[in-house]
């Protein structure tokens, strides 16, 4: 039986958006398991779901396999292609509503993106809920408006990062 005196939190992460955005600050990778470590630190996890795009090759399937070890439940959506050639996957919406149904289960929505687009919706989750919310984020790219609506922001720095050879 959890303590009820712990703080539940829900946890969900933007797979896409972090990797390009660690890449591209730090051209490193996050690590899942040092960012598990820290926000689930004498806390109750209620849910936790890491969003990504599923390509179906070994190495990616292998990666969210680490995923599912650490404790989240991965959830995937195809590449679309497109007819011009591009490909996407936008979790947002998908993200979005997994955040609103669940926020009145947690007292803290951990949020594991620098999409600006998310900044209404953790606005909301406090005006409808009381529910607080923290952003992971690499700060030079994560959307001010995002970091304004949250309770509070940790940026992706080499403490969350795993080191080459890794």
């Amino acid at each position: 039986m959890a303590n009820p005196k712990l703080e539940k939190i829900g946890i969900f992460v933007d797979v896409q958006n972090i990797y390009y955005t660690c890449r591209q600050a730090y051209e490193a990778n996050f690590d899942y398991n040092k960012f598990w470590a820290e926000a689930t630190r004498a806390r109750v996890v209620i849910c936790a779901n890491a969003y990504a795009t599923d390509r179906g090759d070994e190495k990616q399937m292998q990666f969210q396999n680490i995923l599912r070890g650490i404790g989240f439940t991965v959830k995937l959506k195809p590449m679309l292609k497109r007819l011009d050639g591009t490909a996407k996957a936008d979790w947002d919406v998908g993200i979005a509503l997994d955040v609103f149904e669940e926020a009145q289960r947690c007292d803290t929505i951990v949020l594991v993106s620098g999409d600006g687009d998310f900044d209404i919706l953790l606005e909301r989750i406090k005006q409808r809920f009381n529910t607080r919310s923290e952003v992971y984020g690499v700060a030079q790219l994560t959307s001010n408006q995002l970091i304004s609506a949250a309770d509070k922001f940790f940026p992706i720095d080499d403490r969350l990062l795993l080191l080459r050879g890794q």
